[in-house]
C-alpha cells in the first residue's frame, strides 16, 4: 500500500471530504463518513472481513499514517490512501480536526427486519427497538450499550437518525458498523413480527403505575428473548408503541426525577436483561 500525498484542497481525489455536510452522504447508496482512529479501524477491519461495510478511501493527516500503519498494510488499489498536512486537512474537511483520521464508507449489504427477528440457533441477546430517536448522540450511545451487552440486534423506525451519520458513528465507537440493524416501518409493525417469532417486547416508561424492571423479572414476566422498545426523550414512546408491546416496565428513581437519558435507560435496562438472562450464579 503506497500512500498519496495531497497538496491541494482542490484535489478533485479528496472531493467527498470537502467540507462534508453528513445529510449529503448517508442515504446515498450508504456513504458514509467514519471520523477518528478508532472508528476508521473498526472499518477497516469489517473491509477486510467482506463484510456489511466496506472502505472506500482514507484521509489521514501525516502524524496518523504513521500511528496507523499496522492497520494499512493489504489495502489495495479499491481503497487509497491520501495523505495530507494538518493544515491541508483542515482545509479540505472545513474545520480543525485534531482526530487527524477519516475514511469515506459504503454500506454494501444490510440485514432485513427478518434476520433480526429470527436470529439463529445460537441464544440470542435481547433486540432494542428504537422510536423517533433523531440525536445522534444519543443513536450512538446506544449502539455502544447494545455492542457492551450482546444485544442481537437495533430494530429503527422511520423517524430515527440514521446511524451512519458521522457523529453517531463516532460516539458509538464503531459499533454501528458490527451491531445489526435495520429500518422498520413502524414500531407496532416490528412488534407483531417479533411476537410472531416468540419475543417478548417491553415498553421502558417512567408511569409510577408500571411494574418495574426488577420485579418484571423476578417474577418471570420477561425471559431471554426479550425487545426492548425505547422512545424520544421528553415524548417517550407513542401510544400505538405502548399498545404494541406485550410487557412494560419502569426504572425507580429518586422522587422528583421524572426521566433518564435514553442512552442511560437503554444501558440499565440492556445491562439487567444480560444479568437475568445468565441465571442465579
Amino acid at each position: 500500500m503506497d500512500p498519496i500525498t495531497i497538496d491541494s484542497l482542490d484535489d478533485p481525489r479528496v472531493a467527498v471530504y470537502r467540507n462534508v455536510r453528513d445529510a449529503d452522504l448517508v442515504g446515498r447508496r450508504g456513504v458514509f463518513l467514519a471520523e477518528g482512529e478508532l472508528v476508521v479501524r473498526a472499518l477497516l477491519e469489517r473491509h477486510r472481513t467482506g463484510g456489511a461495510f466496506r472502505a472506500r478511501s482514507l484521509l489521514l493527516g501525516r502524524t496518523r499514517f504513521d500511528a496507523m500503519a499496522d492497520a494499512l498494510g493489504g489495502l489495495g488499489a479499491d481503497c487509497p490512501v491520501f495523505v495530507v498536512e494538518q493544515d491541508v486537512m483542515d482545509a479540505i474537511v472545513g474545520f480543525h480536526i485534531h482526530r487527524g483520521a477519516l475514511a469515506c464508507g459504503e454500506r454494501v449489504s444490510a440485514p432485513t427486519p427478518g434476520d433480526i427477528v429470527r436470529p439463529g440457533s445460537v441464544p440470542a441477546g435481547p433486540v432494542v427497538v428504537l422510536e423517533d430517536i433523531a440525536n445522534h448522540d444519543n443513536i450512538g450511545g446506544i449502539f455502544r450499550n447494545a455492542a457492551a451487552f450482546g444485544a442481537s440486534g437495533v430494530l429503527l423506525n422511520p423517524r430515527c437518525c440514521d446511524p451512519l451519520y458521522r457523529k453517531a458513528l463516532r460516539v458509538s465507537m464503531g459499533h454501528v458498523l458490527s451491531t445489526p440493524y435495520a429500518a422498520v416501518e413502524s414500531v407496532e409493525s416490528a412488534c407483531a413480527a417479533l411476537h410472531d417469532a416468540g419475543w417478548v417486547t417491553l415498553a421502558l416508561t417512567p408511569d409510577p403505575a408500571a411494574p418495574t424492571l426488577r420485579e418484571l423479572i423476578d417474577t418471570g414476566g420477561i425471559g431471554s428473548r426479550t425487545a426492548a422498545l425505547l422512545g424520544a426523550e421528553g415524548p417517550g414512546l407513542t401510544d400505538g408503541a405502548m399498545g404494541a408491546a406485550r410487557r412494560r416496565a419502569r426504572i425507580p428513581m429518586a422522587p422528583g426525577v421524572d426521566s433518564l437519558n435514553v442512552v442511560v435507560a437503554c444501558a440499565i435496562t440492556l445491562s439487567m436483561l444480560r444479568e437475568a438472562a445468565a441465571g442465579p450464579r
